[in-house]
Parts: structure tokens; C-alpha cells; sequence
């Protein structure tokens, strides 16, 4: 049996469930490597990262490099005698970090790799249609998100599904992985599998136009685009209304599936309800956050907000 000394690196929620597991598990942590606090939020106050909070708490030892290649860090983190690495929602490592510990360093994935490697593995897979992904766990080299897979592990995507329920689903079940990971490695028992050299399906960071709806599509890419992006970085619209331009952010919806004769975009609405006609029937929204204005339900922002007759969303 190895004894281990980690070095875990992350940032967000996402990465605090492997480190709580891997504490759960009584392991080692000798540092933990997370982002920089920086200003956040309208007060631009300085926070800090979900995992440096935890850690924190839990009194772990924490480095916060602006830069990974700097003698600085190397110098510290060489300092940890680290024999083990952990990464889950970081950054790129350079070479002589990944290099650095004898038994290597392995990242937690939210997919299925090959596919959907990438900044927003979870976000594409609901875009996309998807009917299952999963997590995987491998070695780093260097490239991004090549390296040999050590395990993965399955998870259906239910068809109404958002991408925050199944950021969660996968968070526990990604916790639970690398705890196996690292059991693995301990008891000198690892059987890596060579990645397909060929790309998947890729899973690029998402930008503020990824997230424009285009309500000349089909009424299930339009769907799958909202849910996979909900609650955020969420998918937006532009309300054109008696002239007036607003954005509006749409979070819950629905799909009616019925023929008819209106223009793709057009708002329809009664007194309780909202729907936008695309061409193969109507997307129902229950939500919405229209600029300027707080989050609601849809009967909430009918109660005082008058859609024209010829209001359309483009």
C-alpha cells in the first residue's frame, strides 16, 4: 500500500465535492492550488474560490499563483513532497507541474471522454441532445483532456433536464470516481486505456452569442439550447415590443408540439401564459428575467408588464 501525499487543484463548487470526499476518505491533503480571489459582482468585491473557502474551514494548506510557471510557485510547490496530484476545474498545467509527483497527476472530466472534451463538457452534452454522459478520470499530458483514461462511470440525462441538475448529478458521482481513482493508485492496481486519437465531440468554452436563440431552429434544438444553458450562463433573447428592444433571459420551459400559422418569434400570451411560436409549434416559458428586472414566473411578470399585439422575439 502506497502512502500518499496530495496536491488537489480546483476552483469552483464542482471541485469542492472531490476535495470533501477525499477528506471524507481520510486521505492527505498536503496543499490545495486554487484561482486568485478576485473582485465579483456588482460591489466588486473581492472573493474568493469556492474551494479556498472550504479550504479554509478545513485548515489546508493553500497556494493562489497568478502564474504556474513562476519559480515562486514551483519552488513552494515542490516544497509540499507531494506524490500525488489531483485536478478538478482548474486550468492548463505546464509540463513541470503535471510531471512533478511520482505517481503522477489525473484530472476528473464531466464526460465521456473522448467526447466532449473542453471548457463546458456538461453544458454541450444537454445542447446537444444527448441522452447520456458521464465522468472520467486520466492521467494529464500535454495536451487538453487526452491522457490516458484510468475509469468512467455512466450517467443518463433525463429529457427535461437542466444543466444545473446534472452538474450536480455528475459532481457527486465525479467525487465518488476519483475517491476510486485514488484507491486504485494507492493499492499500485491501475489499468490506464488509451484515448481514441480521432476527436469526439468537442465542448468549447461558451460565449455570450453561444447563448442567443435563433427561433428560426427547430423547436428541440431551441429547447435543449435553453435547458443547457439554464440557470446559467443562461440563453437569452431580444424582446422587440410596441418598438421598445429589451433583453430577456429565459430559464424554465416548456414544449407544445402543434401546428399553426404564426411567424417564428411571435409572443402569444393570456393572462397566465407566454409562448413564443417556432416553426414545428410552441415554446411555453414559465420563467423569464427581462433587463433590468429581477427573475419571475411568467404569470408574476404578466401581472405588470404588457406585451403588444405584435411583439416578437428575435
Amino acid at each position: 500500500m502506497r502512502d500518499l501525499r496530495i496536491v488537489f487543484m480546483g476552483t469552483p463548487d464542482f471541485a469542492v465535492a472531490t476535495l470533501n470526499a477525499l477528506m471524507q476518505a481520510k486521505y492527505t491533503i498536503v496543499g490545495v492550488i486554487t484561482a486568485p480571489d478576485k473582485p465579483a459582482g456588482r460591489g466588486r468585491k473581492i472573493q474568493k474560490s469556492a474551494v479556498k473557502s472550504y479550504a479554509l474551514e478545513h485548515n489546508l494548506n493553500i497556494l493562489q499563483p497568478t502564474n504556474l510557471k513562476s519559480e515562486e510557485f514551483i519552488t513552494q510547490l515542490k516544497s509540499l513532497n507531494a506524490n500525488l496530484q489531483i485536478v478538478v476545474a482548474f486550468r492548463m498545467l505546464p509540463e513541470i507541474v503535471w510531471k512533478m509527483p511520482k505517481y503522477g497527476t489525473f484530472n476528473l472530466h464531466a464526460s465521456l471522454l473522448p467526447d466532449y472534451r473542453g471548457a463546458a463538457p456538461i453544458n454541450w452534452a444537454i445542447i446537444n441532445g444527448e441522452t447520456k454522459t458521464g465522468v472520467t478520470t486520466f492521467f494529464i499530458d500535454e495536451k487538453i483532456d487526452t491522457g490516458n483514461i484510468i475509469l468512467k462511470e455512466e450517467v443518463k440525462i433525463g429529457e427535461n433536464e437542466i444543466v444545473g441538475e446534472l452538474h450536480d448529478k455528475l459532481m457527486k458521482v465525479g467525487s465518488e470516481l476519483v475517491v476510486k481513482t485514488v484507491k486504485q493508485i494507492e493499492e499500485n492496481n491501475v489499468i490506464t486505456t488509451k484515448q481514441r486519437a480521432e476527436e469526439g465531440k468537442l465542448a468549447p468554452k461558451i460565449y455570450n452569442e453561444t447563448c442567443q436563440i435563433n427561433w428560426n431552429d427547430n423547436l428541440n434544438n431551441i429547447y435543449n439550447l435553453i435547458r443547457g444553458l439554464n440557470p446559467y450562463p443562461t440563453a437569452w433573447t431580444t424582446l422587440i415590443n410596441n418598438e421598445e428592444e429589451i433583453q430577456v433571459k429565459i430559464f424554465d420551459v416548456e414544449k407544445e408540439i402543434i401546428p399553426h400559422q404564426h411567424k417564428a418569434g411571435t409572443v402569444i400570451t393570456s393572462k397566465k401564459e407566454i409562448k413564443v411560436a417556432v416553426k414545428d409549434g410552441f415554446l411555453k416559458i414559465n420563467s423569464l428575467k427581462l433587463s433590468g428586472k429581477r427573475k419571475m414566473d411568467s404569470k408574476s411578470l404578466l401581472n405588470g408588464f404588457t406585451f403588444h399585439e405584435n411583439a416578437i422575439m428575435r
